[in-house]
């Protein structure tokens, strides 16, 4: 032996006793058998199939060399082989060589006695004695090696890729395989198999939930599999898969061997997961924090959705964000969605979730939402959290991702709380919004306050480059209501004011100035056709309301080179509205100096 020279596998051992088996004693091909657990196994070809010893008994019957029996010869590599070799090791029978000799060497001249084979057996079990040494001690070598890298590293991908290299450095002819939980607090680098209870076989289950080692043998594969549990203290976080040839028997050294790097790597992980942990609690603390902190301030209901849409997509990375709200009959979106919930692919997870919260208030995590749905979708994880007030569910926050068991459970219940947090702001939102839009409205014509006309008016001359203001009033409205009665006349208003609000549309705002008059601001509008917008309105209205009526109205525009006081274009309007009725009515009568010296 030359201790310069590193053999890592037994065979390697063996190679040095088969030469000189060949040299001394005209062996060749010889194969060597080690007997564990009372089979044979194979120590060079892994796809050889182990014997069974109690086969063997017969044949060797005390004898120290006996002919290749019939069902070894029956085995295409065996054909020509024609003698076993039993060994001994501490006086108990440790293996068998298999062997035949060179054709130039007649059997009658080998003289394999006793003392022979019992120093062939010596020689062999020195062999064995120091690749087991050998062996075991690279073994722990790098499990010591390994588990003080566990210690000095809170690396999630580091850890994993370690436990992969160190088993594929003791075991190079073995696949292995990761197989994770789902509740992985972050993604990997390293490719690995998230643990599903619907797909695995019933041992890795049963090795994930025992906390056991289970071997099974894969019919279907073709080859033998080893489930050892990963797990640290508090829980399991998967199953370290080994996967051998259908033949191959794992020795309890080997088996011991994984189980420790197995627990090593177990340990490492929850010791990375609770350090992970500690880190996330306080980032989302911080962001629950900032997020109530945001929602306290008064904001609309859509600067609170844009914030939330933010702080989702900054702490979950989903591809679509949507927030819904509770109608008469239906969720209705609101604009703070990604454009993909107003494609119809959206709806059939909007109606998922709509028939989901309406028999049950509880969050939906939905790890791969194809299995739910037999049409092809897009996106597989599915988040939607209930927004809660007084026990009832006022609206409800979605988000997708296209892969499976994108989201974490950490996630979801990070998102919940936020959620959970934000559904009393939005619905004090929506509630001072809802207040709000009371007091800015007319109950009977739903056109803007006076109050509010007065606020956007001041604004837009402060801002805007002109301006026009229409002031309206309805002509002989007190004998519409005398002949027809005031509910009638209630009527001729909401009419008009359909009309108004038809005309302007989003280029201005129209408001009820009180009684009978009205009024209607344009801001950015030249006058001529402020004037033209003007007289169409008069002209319209007696063909459009009924009974019909007709309406003088007083116009006054200004331009950002001379920006009056609106309290004065006010009176201007005034001003015009009056000469308008003392001209014959049915009119609009354009503001000039001049009409104020004959007030």
């Amino acid at each position: 032996m030359n201790s310069n020279i590193q053999q890592h596998k037994l065979h390697d051992y063996f190679l040095l006793l088969e030469k000189s088996l060949a040299d001394f004693f005209d062996m060749e091909d010889c194969f060597l058998f080690h007997l564990i657990d009372n089979n044979l196994k194979p120590v060079t070809n892994l796809n050889f199939y182990n014997i069974d010893f109690n086969l063997l008994i017969p044949y060797l019957n005390g004898n120290k060399v006996v002919e290749l029996p019939k069902f070894l010869k029956e085995l295409s590599y065996f054909k020509n082989h024609t003698n076993i070799m039993p060994l001994m090791r501490n006086n108990k029978m440790d293996g068998i060589i298999v062997f035949k000799y060179q054709k130039t060497t007649p059997p009658f001249e080998i003289q394999l006695t006793e003392d022979i084979i019992i120093n062939i057996s010596s020689v062999h079990k020195y062999l064995v004695q120091n690749y087991e040494v050998h062996s075991n001690e690279q073994k722990y070598r790098k499990l010591y090696g390994m588990t003080d890298l566990f210690h000095s590293t809170m690396d999630i991908d580091v850890i994993l890729q370690n436990v992969l290299i160190t088993i594929e450095d003791n075991f190079s002819d073995l696949e292995v395989e990761l197989i994770l939980s789902n509740d992985q607090d972050r993604q990997t680098k390293i490719q690995i198999k998230p643990f599903d209870y619907l797909s695995e076989r019933p041992s890795t289950i049963e090795a994930f939930v025992s906390g056991e080692l289970k071997e099974d043998i894969a019919m279907e594969l073709d080859c033998r599999l080893l489930n050892v549990p990963i797990k640290g203290r508090q829980a399991i976080y998967g199953i370290l898969q080994v996967k051998a040839p259908i033949n191959y028997s794992f020795t309890n050294s080997e088996k011991d061997f994984i189980k420790m790097l197995a627990q090593a790597s177990g340990n490492a992980l929850e010791n990375a997961k609770l350090y992970h942990q500690s880190h996330r609690l306080i980032s989302d603390l911080q962001l629950i924090n900032e997020t109530s902190h945001r929602l306290n301030m008064k904001l609309t209901i859509n600067e609170m959705l844009l914030f939330l849409q933010k702080q989702l997509l900054k702490s979950f990375q989903p591809m679509e964000v949507g927030f819904l709200f509770k109608g008469k009959d239906y969720y209705e979106m609101t604009e703070v969605c990604t454009p993909y919930f107003n494609q119809d692919e959206s709806l059939a997870y909007i109606h998922y979730v709509e028939k989901h919260f309406k028999v049950k208030q509880d969050p939906l995590f939905i790890a791969d939402f194809s299995r739910l749905i037999a049409e092809e979708i897009k996106y597989k994880s599915v988040m939607a959290i209930p927004m809660i007030v007084e026990e009832k569910i006022i609206g409800f926050s979605i988000v997708l991702h296209q892969e499976p068991y994108f989201f974490s459970f950490d996630s979801f219940k990070l998102m919940q709380s936020l959620i959970h947090h934000s559904s009393l702001a939005i619905s004090n939102s929506v509630l001072r919004e809802q207040l709000q839009e009371m007091v800015d409205r007319d109950h009977l014509t739903k056109l803007y306050a006076r109050s509010y006309s007065d606020t956007y008016v001041e604004k837009s001359i402060q801002k805007d480059d002109s301006g026009m203001f229409l002031l309206i009033d309805i002509d002989n409205f007190k004998k519409v209501n005398d002949t027809f009665g005031h509910q009638v006349g209630d009527k001729v208003l909401v009419q008009i004011a359909v009309q108004l609000k038809k005309k302007i549309g989003l280029r201005g705002i129209c408001s009820r100035w009180g009684g009978e008059e009205l009024a209607i601001y344009i801001p950015n509008i030249l006058e001529d056709e402020a004037l033209k917008v003007s007289k169409e309105l008069v002209d319209l209205i007696p063909k459009v309301t009924k009974p019909s009526v007709t309406i003088s109205a007083g116009m006054v525009t200004w331009y950002k080179g001379k920006r009056p006081d609106f309290q004065h274009i006010f009176l201007q309007a005034d001003t015009a509205l009056y000469n308008a009725k003392s001209n014959g009515k049915n009119r609009v009568c354009v503001f000039e100096s001049s009409m104020e010296l004959k007030c």
